[in-house]
């Protein structure tokens, strides 16, 4: 498969995500970090966004709970290029009612390389990169062969061409 250049901006669309118990964690970061933060446009789920809005004293762009949607809809953001870098500060050791949400968000920041922290260091070494504040080309599989791909074996193959479920 051969790559494509996906080019993201000076300034970063990034999504901002906290399980319950890593809220206070991220609001701390996002407040150490409000002036790298500040010409970004931010995005983040359900109460985390009503909490870093009224911290931050900046715009964040509130979506659903992550358990009623938020996780979902962040993931489909990445898909379609609406987001760029991702702060998803989740709690491994306690289980979540929509732990495959966020799984399938993680792995959809895998399958579009978008960067991803998931925890303080992390990103604390991603906002200070140079990288952050300047135009970046990120390297993403072409996906239009398997969008193109034919499945075999399905009644009505000729007509099917993959790519929706």
């Amino acid at each position: 498969m051969t790559d494509r250049k996906i080019a993201m901006q000076h300034d970063k669309k990034i999504g901002l995500v906290a399980h319950d118990n890593k809220k206070k964690a991220l609001v701390e970061w996002a407040k150490f970090n409000r002036v790298l933060l500040a010409h970004h446009e931010l995005y983040a789920t359900g109460t985390t966004g009503k909490i870093l809005e009224r911290e931050l004293g900046l715009r964040v762009h509130e979506l659903q709970s992550g358990p009623l949607g938020g996780d979902q809809q962040v993931g489909s953001m990445i898909a379609c290029g609406q987001i760029d870098f991702l702060i998803f500060f989740w709690d491994p050791l306690e289980p979540q009612p929509h732990d495959p949400d966020v799984k399938a968000l993680l792995r959809l920041a895998v399958v579009w390389n978008i960067p991803v922290a998931c925890n303080r260091a992390t990103a604390d070494f991603m906002i200070s990169s140079p990288l952050m504040d300047s135009p970046y080309d990120r390297l993403v599989p072409d996906y239009e062969v398997y969008r193109k791909r034919s499945i075999e074996g399905f009644e009505g193959a000729d007509e099917f061409q993959g790519g929706d479920a």
